[in-house]
């Protein structure tokens, strides 16, 4: 039932959103006469690599840095890239590995290779279902460019103020995933993009909803700063992304 909603809700805003991707496409082509789109190889379902499609909002060439996390600051970020960032507009070409059945509407985010061979056992429930668009982590940590902005190691940095949270939030959908959840995370990824507030409130109201634990409602809500914390499954918080540590 969720693989046909995914492929008719997926078919349908290809079309509706023709309109959005051909002007996105030409303007993200016309700063450098370079390919729009970004593919690279993300983790999914049963630890399988695939493709994943976005459009490209940064430098050609940006992933051979060696850095993952993107802050708002990041100079690889182009000028249109800016822009479509902010809505969102980045990640609508997710849409055909929706079809494809790499990705679902509504899953935990797909990860680099580099940072899911990070993972503890307990994260790895995380690659049991399809990997989606949207979740729970992805209206909680919307401004994640924002929290990594200014930061020495952006990678470390999302090692351990966001990776945590990402992963119980992810593990709690995979614990409660079902159809109907899927249509409020989406609507609630819509509010996002007009109202974080709204949408942190109605996010955090679910979670109490299916009986998620305090710390997680309080995380939903982003009211207190976010403090490093180990990952689900470790009882430290990580210092290094080196595997042997």
């Amino acid at each position: 039932m969720k693989r046909l909603f995914d492929l008719i809700l997926a078919s349908v805003g290809l079309i509706m959103l023709f309109p959005i991707f051909v002007p996105v496409l030409f303007l993200v082509w016309i700063q450098d006469y370079k390919n729009p789109f970004y593919i690279a190889d993300r983790v999914g379902l049963n630890n399988k690599t695939f493709k994943m499609i976005k459009i490209r909002s940064m430098v050609i060439n940006a992933d051979k840095s060696g850095v993952q996390s993107t802050s708002n600051d990041d100079s690889r970020i182009t000028y249109i890239g800016k822009f479509i960032r902010k809505f969102k507009l980045d990640e609508l070409s997710q849409l055909i590995n929706v079809i494809l059945g790499d990705m679902s509407f509504v899953g935990p985010r797909p990860n680099v290779i580099e940072e899911v061979n990070l993972y503890s056992l307990e994260e790895k429930k995380l690659l049991t279902v399809r990997p989606g668009i949207t979740d729970f982590s992805s209206i909680v940590f919307s401004d994640e460019g924002s929290i990594l902005e200014g930061a020495d190691d952006p990678d470390l940095k999302y090692n351990q103020l966001i990776r945590p949270g990402k992963g119980y939030l992810g593990l709690f959908y995979v614990e409660n995933s079902n159809l109907i959840l899927d249509i409020k995370l989406i609507i609630i990824t819509g509010i996002a993009i007009l109202s974080k507030d709204k949408a942190l409130k109605y996010t955090s109201g679910l979670i109490k909803k299916y009986e998620g634990d305090e710390n997680l409602i309080k995380l939903a809500e982003r009211k207190d700063k976010l403090v490093p914390m180990p990952p689900p499954g470790m009882d430290k918080v990580v210092v290094s992304r080196k595997i042997d540590d």
